[in-house]
């Protein structure tokens, strides 16, 4: 996608941004935020995860995804524009720092979102979905991406009605509806938002114009997920009885946050940058990578679940809503990083694959162990992942990305 200016309006905002690579103190301002709101998320989900009835329980499954995903997407969206715009115009800093205020309403709003402070929610994600791309359109003039942001436009107010009319309802009728919601808003945006009677633009929600700095706010993004997983787990640790089981939790909460790590920067995370920039086509690379990273933060923000339920209840009764995170946390990260395999060497990575059928296949026996169990089994397959690509590197000259063309 090219961008041109046009006119004084859009000099101001569309001004190239080749010696902008790297996020700026107000990009890095939000990601703190984005840390408050992980851990709110976190909170809540573990507060429910962890009640007397089962319907409440597993009902928590369903609110991690409800609360998460309008967070991530919020950001992802902002990083487009810092990335797409320059950073350094007030206009754009504006933006940003609005963004950062909603998330951080929405962040407040999380204890109580499905009862009595859902317009807190609602509002400032409907909002800035709107008004931002509304301040922006007028500088666009003549490019594709104005076509579009006015789409994006009516599909925000179309799924922001669908926000609003959650608000009518509460408990698990809202967190329906607000599923629904964020569907649409999510499938929407991987299909350009259609609207009949308008060309498709070339463009895509998800296309890298820039080849380092949205990456490396990717690479932020899973960074400020796993440091969410670290606070958590030392939060969590600092109110609970010091015996064996609690410092075993701990010290598996923590190594599997160093492996989650490690599986994601080798080698992929580490060269994303320059795949991006080799890619025949960005459209797709983008779409491809913005996917990836939002199904493995999902999965870092169950794993942060996962270890608060095993510190507190080490040695507690198995549950299923309990495996689920344990297991189904690591799942989700690996399906992630699998696809973004695909995005930086165009090749199916097997070893997760393996590692999803086994965490897969252990779920049966370790429905009927304690939950301290299923993490240490949960830790010791990502620690076989981590094994499996040192040793696939030894010997051997670092990798070069070799995306599709």
């Amino acid at each position: 996608m090219g961008l041109r200016r046009t006119g004084k309006w859009g000099q101001d905002l569309l001004h190239r941004r080749e010696d902008v690579r790297q996020a700026n103190f107000l990009e890095l301002f939000v990601d703190l935020v984005l840390v408050f709101a992980l851990s709110g998320v976190v909170n809540r989900v573990v507060r429910d995860i962890t009640d007397d009835e089962a319907l409440v329980r597993i009902r928590s499954l369903g609110y991690l995804l409800v609360l998460a995903l309008p967070l991530i997407w919020l950001w992802i969206t902002t990083a487009h524009i810092t990335s797409w715009f320059d950073p350094r115009r007030r206009t754009i800093q504006w933006m940003v720092l609005a963004s950062a205020f909603g998330l951080l309403v929405m962040s407040s709003s999380l204890p109580a979102a499905f009862d009595g402070r859902a317009w807190a929610f609602v509002l400032p994600y409907v909002l800035l979905r709107v008004v931002r791309p509304l301040i922006l359109i007028p500088a666009l003039r003549g490019l594709a991406l104005r076509d579009l942001y006015v789409r994006s436009v009516l599909w925000c107010v179309m799924s922001g009605t669908i926000w609003l009319a959650g608000v009518a309802v509460t408990g698990g009728a809202r967190a329906a509806v607000w599923g629904l919601a964020v569907t649409v808003d999510l499938v929407a945006a991987q299909v350009r938002w259609p609207v009949p009677g308008m060309r498709r633009p070339p463009v895509s929600a998800w296309a890298m114009d820039s080849g380092y700095h949205l990456p490396e706010r990717y690479q932020q993004l899973l960074l400020i997920a796993l440091g969410e997983s670290v606070l958590a787990a030392g939060i969590t640790f600092t109110n609970q009885r010091l015996d064996l089981p609690t410092w075993t939790a701990l010290v598996v909460a923590f190594l599997s946050t160093v492996l989650l790590w490690r599986i994601y920067f080798y080698r992929s995370g580490e060269v994303l940058a320059e795949a991006v920039t080799a890619s025949g086509d960005r459209v797709a690379a983008g779409r491809a990578t913005g996917v990836a990273h939002l199904v493995m933060v999902v999965g870092i923000v169950a794993i942060a679940v996962g270890f608060e339920v095993a510190l507190k209840y080490p040695g507690g009764r198995p549950e299923p809503s309990w495996l689920a995170v344990i297991l189904g946390g690591p799942a989700l990260f690996l399906y992630g990083r699998i696809r973004l395999e695909r995005v930086v060497f165009d090749r199916l990575s097997r070893r997760r694959v393996v590692a999803i059928a086994v965490l897969a296949a252990v779920a049966l026996p370790l429905a009927f162990a304690p939950p301290l169990a299923a993490s240490v089994v949960a830790a010791v397959v990502l620690l076989g992942v981590a094994l499996a690509d040192a040793r696939h590197a030894a010997g051997r000259p670092a990798e070069a990305p070799s995306p599709a063309h």
